[in-house]
């Protein structure tokens, strides 16, 4: 027979409460990974959101310069003519004109290249350039640094002392000495390779210290307990946990990636005129700057932006993800 309260007829007790779900648990974050908290986080700070909308405006500026630029008449047949540079014996194309419905920008002196379009070509190799420097360099670190501090014994010597070589040569003199030798092949190839050897070391020695931190942790020691193979433990325990800092170091190497292609453009060791790029446009500028500022002011502007908004959005990526921060 039954007992208690409700046998008797008393009231049955009222039920436990029900297991909150969604955005009400804890203080609205229960249930999203670590991920969505890192963009919660990061789209709560001014001068991240800033920064993100500015490079994502850069990057589809460029990836758009064609079609943008033809929405004032731009060509990609004027362009070609353009490739006459008078500096160098040719024909001086057009005249120096301001600005108006056919060139947003204006165009510019002696050359009468159209400034918009030149722009946003410019930002194509600009930013082509770094952010495929940027990629071998990540993956160049990446592997180097976890190899080093995985393994150890003469593989960390060996990456090691080859860090430091890298590291101790005078880069800059080297990169304008490799730009000048070699002229018969891909400018942009070529930068890419000759910036990407010098910049690795840094992510390396970064991704190494993490991995020594990492190698004695219990769950690395339980999957070689396991029989885990190398390969499958720097795979799935080891770069999982680097990521955060990869992340964060990847867009603030990005802005110096760009800085260094524009400081060899106008050293005059970049790439070479049609191609346009922002570095080289400035050097070009430097004789007009009083009697025609906008051609100085326009790609120096846009190289400034790239550079603030890409440092803007690393430096709160790497206070999210800085892992003795506790923040993510």
């Amino acid at each position: 027979m039954a007992s208690g309260p409700a046998s008797r007829g008393g009231a049955a007790p009222a039920p436990g409460p029900e297991p909150a779900t969604g955005p009400a648990t804890g203080p609205g974050r229960a249930g999203r990974g670590p991920w969505r908290l890192v963009w919660d986080q990061l789209r709560a700070k001014g001068s991240a959101r800033f920064g993100l909308a500015m490079v994502a405006l850069l990057v589809l500026l460029a990836a758009l310069a064609t079609p943008l630029s033809a929405l004032e008449g731009w060509t990609p047949e004027e362009f070609d003519k353009s490739a006459i540079d008078p500096y160098l014996g040719g024909t001086p194309i057009g005249a120096a004109g301001g600005i108006g419905p056919d060139h947003w920008f204006g165009v510019e002196p002696v050359t009468g290249r159209d400034l918009f379009a030149r722009v946003l070509h410019g930002g194509q190799v600009s930013l082509l350039i770094a952010f495929a420097a940027t990629a071998a360099v990540v993956v160049t670190g990446t592997l180097a640094g976890i190899a080093a501090g995985y393994f150890g014994g003469r593989v960390d010597a060996l990456l090691s002392r080859i860090m430091d070589l890298t590291m101790s040569f005078p880069s800059l003199i080297f990169m304008i000495s490799m730009m000048s030798v070699a002229r018969d092949v891909n400018r942009v190839l070529l930068m890419t390779a000759v910036i990407g050897l010098f910049t690795w070391p840094g992510i390396a020695r970064v991704v190494r210290g993490q991995t020594l931190s990492l190698k004695h942790r219990e769950y690395v020691e339980a999957a070689k307990v396991g029989g885990a193979r190398p390969w499958r433990i720097l795979s799935r325990e080891i770069l999982p946990n680097v990521s955060g800092p990869v992340i964060a170091y990847t867009t603030l190497l990005i802005p110096g990636m760009i800085s260094t292609e524009a400081a060899l453009s106008y050293l005059g060791v970049g790439v070479r005129p049609p191609t346009p790029s922002w570095g080289q446009m400035i050097a070009e500028s430097i004789n007009f700057y009083e009697t025609d500022p906008a051609y100085f002011l326009i790609p120096t502007l846009f190289l400034f932006l790239a550079v603030l908004a890409f440092t803007l959005l690393g430096d709160t990526l790497r206070d999210i993800l800085d892992p003795r921060g506790g923040r993510s």
